[in-house]
């Protein structure tokens, strides 16, 4: 008994010193393994992302391309959660770009988690228990934003900078605060929409198929007031 009590306490002392250890799945996401200093056991700390993305604001930074479909498996989800809780599709479509890409295992250094990038108090603010679950997800993450954006009366710019950077930097502002991080997200969701409602907006227009008897096609195109027009070349 007095032998294992030594060899117990000798692996306890070596684990209680032992570094951090981390392990990559095939996802990307990085699992950290650390020992407790209290009682020497090895546990596993949440995730964090295999590379970090950090830098000053740049406007030309890339952003998802939005006129391609979102992946099948999310593409009606995120669609019927967003108009359930009357959020236009394309708008949580383009957040979903840019936080995850529609990765759902998506996990940053803040330890956001998912496909809309939830941190844990905003999770627990809207009944979201897994992060990493695509459905409970998305409806916290839309549940969010349509809470912002009934809060800032439908300012898409507030509304996107109080997601990225909490309520109460945008209040202390009064505005989209100086963050580089956050002026980035905002310029990022708000290309993206755009260049998503371009895209639905030039499939409209190609929609319109040239007669079979090789006559002149009649082409369609929107006003700024919405109205739609149709001409012949």
């Amino acid at each position: 008994m007095r032998n294992c009590f030594i060899l117990s306490s000798v692996i306890l002392a070596n684990a209680a010193v032992l570094p951090a250890a981390s392990f990559n799945n095939p996802r990307g996401v990085t699992l950290v393994v650390r020992s407790d200093a209290r009682t020497g056991r090895l546990v596993r700390s949440v995730a964090k992302p295999s590379r970090v993305i950090a830098g000053k604001f740049d406007p030309q930074i890339e952003v998802p391309t939005a006129s391609e479909d979102a992946p099948p498996p999310f593409a009606s989800l995120v669609d019927s959660i967003a108009e359930r809780h009357e959020v236009d599709c394309d708008l949580v479509h383009s957040m979903i770009r840019v936080e995850s890409n529609y990765n759902p295992l998506a996990v940053s250094s803040k330890g956001a988690l998912g496909l809309m990038q939830l941190v844990p108090s905003t999770a627990r603010r809207f009944g979201v228990s897994d992060g990493f679950n695509p459905v409970e997800n998305v409806e916290g993450g839309v549940r969010y934003i349509k809470y912002l954006l009934d809060h800032y009366n439908g300012d898409h710019r507030l509304a996107l900078a109080a997601y990225n950077a909490g309520e109460g930097a945008v209040e202390r502002y009064r505005g989209v605060p100086p963050f580089p991080e956050t002026r980035s997200y905002v310029f990022r969701v708000r290309k993206a929409l755009n260049e998503t409602k371009e895209a639905k907006k030039q499939r409209s227009e190609d929609a319109v198929a040239k007669p079979a008897d090789g006559s002149s096609p009649i082409r369609a195109f929107m006003d700024a007031m919405g109205r739609m027009y149709y001409k012949t070349p």
